[in-house]
């Protein structure tokens, strides 16, 4: 596992930059220079997937007017050079017309790149949720990572990389909802609760047509499950006497006894905790 502990150094140490700040220390293996937009090839691993068009036209004005104030990074590819960080720069660079711009030029694998690409996105909140989603999901699938670890080298719990996973559960109408911004993580981690895609749909039309909160999906979310399942029939009534036999139980046994019917089955049921607890039971049970 030392190899993919090595990922964690992050996107300072491997691209000789801070957030923001790009260093051009002579003892750095970075190397600051110009070159021709021709020369330049966007990332195809990129995790951003959506960039907003009117972003990139007043980012594009700025660069007329004061240039590309952060270097783009990239790296030597196949004859030319590929992006690592700064893709949304290099398209508004094209559009404001700049034959030249300035780069930092690191040597840096195919896994790194990935890893540098996501976490500056990430850093910048760029990305929208699905796209995190699949970037966590690239890194894990190309190089092997557990969600523990993939935590580790974004410094994110193992928890925030699990539910992000979960997103991509949803149906592709759905995930278009999140991407556009039409939905919300909140909003998406809710409609994961209803049973069944065709319900996870109309629960998310509803919730834009409607402008329903993350709240307000949450209560709605159990209708549309019971919607989706048209022979679910109404829970019959437990019996008095099974209430009673399980209180009676649960006096004589000091332990949580239920009394019930599954599936056309009657059962009684009592939970313990370790095995002393039940041999402790047994011998309640048969008065030894």
């Amino acid at each position: 596992m030392a190899k993919k502990a090595g990922l964690g150094r992050g996107l300072g140490a491997l691209l000789g930059e801070t957030a923001g700040e790009v260093h051009t220390d002579p003892t750095s293996d970075a190397t600051l220079k110009e070159l021709p937009v021709r020369d330049i090839t966007p990332n195809p691993d990129q995790p951003r997937r959506t960039f907003d068009e009117d972003d990139l036209g007043e980012l594009a004005d700025s660069i007329r007017q004061n240039g590309i104030l952060q270097p783009i990074v990239v790296r030597p590819h196949e004859g030319s050079y590929q992006i690592i960080a700064g893709e949304r720069r290099y398209q508004a660079a094209i559009r404001a017309g700049l034959d030249v711009v300035p780069v930092v030029v690191r040597d840096v694998s195919d896994k790194e790149m990935l890893q540098l690409a996501l976490i500056e996105n990430l850093q910048r909140s760029d990305l929208n949720p699905i796209e995190a989603a699949c970037g966590y999901r690239d890194l894990m699938q190309q190089h092997g990572l557990t969600q523990g670890e993939l935590g580790q080298v974004l410094s994110k719990s193992r928890s925030a990389i699990a539910n992000a996973l979960r997103l991509l559960d949803l149906p592709d109408e759905v995930q278009h909802l999140v991407r556009d911004g039409a939905l919300t993580a909140g909003h998406a981690r809710a409609i994961l609760a209803v049973q069944g895609e065709d319900a996870r749909v109309a629960l998310a039309q509803k919730v834009v047509s409607e402008g329903l909160s993350v709240r307000q999906t949450e209560i709605l979310g159990p209708l549309f499950s019971v919607k989706n399942q048209p022979n679910t029939r109404a829970r019959t009534p437990r019996p008095q006497s099974y209430k009673d036999a399980a209180r009676a139980l649960r006096d004589k046994l000091t332990a949580r006894v239920t009394v019930r019917t599954v599936r056309g089955r009657n059962k009684i049921e009592i939970e313990f905790g370790d095995e002393d607890e039940l041999n402790t039971l047994v011998n309640k049970i048969l008065g030894a």
